[in-house]
């Protein structure tokens, strides 16, 4: 593994919070889902309500090992949103839907243990 990977083996080099805060991760519900049929890889597309001043944004997640689109409906969620937008097959992705991996690589979605605002910024 080279110098900065942020592999199992260890941590990437250090940053600044000024390089922390212009990753704009923010809160949302997912308000609908559903298969992403023609995925290459198993997936679901989400439509995560951000609030008033930023709306819906859209994402394809592969989440299909713990989660169905009726089992996310409702939950919240935490996203980067400013990543470029994008296209995977007929489907532009908007923001990515943040997750960590469980024992076999598959990703586990995270989001705040409590109802919060949708829209708030990770800090």
């Amino acid at each position: 593994m080279s110098e900065g990977d942020s592999g199992s083996q260890g941590l990437r080099a250090a940053i600044s919070y000024d390089d922390f805060d212009k990753v704009d991760i923010r809160v949302g519900t997912v308000v609908e889902a559903r298969p992403f049929d023609g995925a290459r890889k198993p997936a679901i597309q989400l439509w995560v309500d951000f609030g008033p001043s930023i709306g819906i944004r859209k994402s394809s997640a592969q989440i299909t090992k713990h989660y169905t689109p009726d089992s996310v409906v409702g939950r919240q969620v935490a996203a980067v949103l400013n990543f470029p937008p994008r296209q995977i097959g007929k489907f532009m992705s908007e923001v990515l839907v943040l997750g960590f991996p469980d024992g076999d690589g598959q990703v586990v979605i995270i989001g705040p243990d409590q109802r919060v605002p949708n829209g708030g910024k990770l800090y």
